[in-house]
């Protein structure tokens, strides 16, 4: 192991000693769950640890609050999608409910989906989804969003280049 590499295992063992009990608490009281704060504690770490930017970290709090946070709109994200999906699913007939290892395959390509195309612009992520997911034509996109279709192209451009870049990203970590 490498002088750098024994630098940065202490940092962040330092790092971890320090702030763990404080940030555990302050996401608690956020989150009102013991359990889901010592999930977030340990994943805000696991974050810093990817970064290996622990020897960097001239004011750990802030630091690590921002990343919880970023955390925290994760999780409420996806717990709203997850909800938002299930009501979908307790109205379907019960005829037509998925197995449960559908349901958990369907949850995670929308959550996956939602994750790459977070960062378009509300309407550039419409003009996506309506386009793909619903099959409109980029002239009925433009009239029922009331936006011309040179628009729509250029939204579309801009959602493709921005859902590759991100699946590139994946490949490569």
């Amino acid at each position: 192991m490498s002088a750098n590499d024994l630098s940065l295992r202490s940092a962040v063992h330092d790092l971890y000693h320090e702030h763990h009990g404080w940030l555990q608490g302050w996401l608690r009281q956020r989150l009102g769950s013991a359990c889901d704060a010592a999930d977030l504690t340990q994943d805000t770490f696991v974050r810093v640890l990817k970064a290996r930017n622990a020897l960097e970290i001239r004011e750990p709090r802030p630091y690590l609050s921002q990343v919880a946070k970023g955390l925290l709109i994760d999780l409420f994200r996806r717990r709203s999608l997850e909800h938002a999906y299930l009501e979908v699913l307790a109205s379907a007939p019960e005829s037509q409910q998925p197995s449960l290892e559908e349901q958990a395959i369907m949850l995670q390509a929308l959550l996956d989906i939602d994750r790459m195309l977070d960062g378009l612009g509300k309407q550039v992520k419409q003009v996506f989804i309506l386009s793909q997911f619903e099959g409109l034509t980029y002239p009925r996109i433009a009239e029922r969003l009331g936006i011309c279709t040179r628009t729509v192209n250029n939204h579309m451009a801009k959602a493709m280049e921005h859902c590759c870049l991100m699946q590139l990203q994946l490949q490569l970590s």
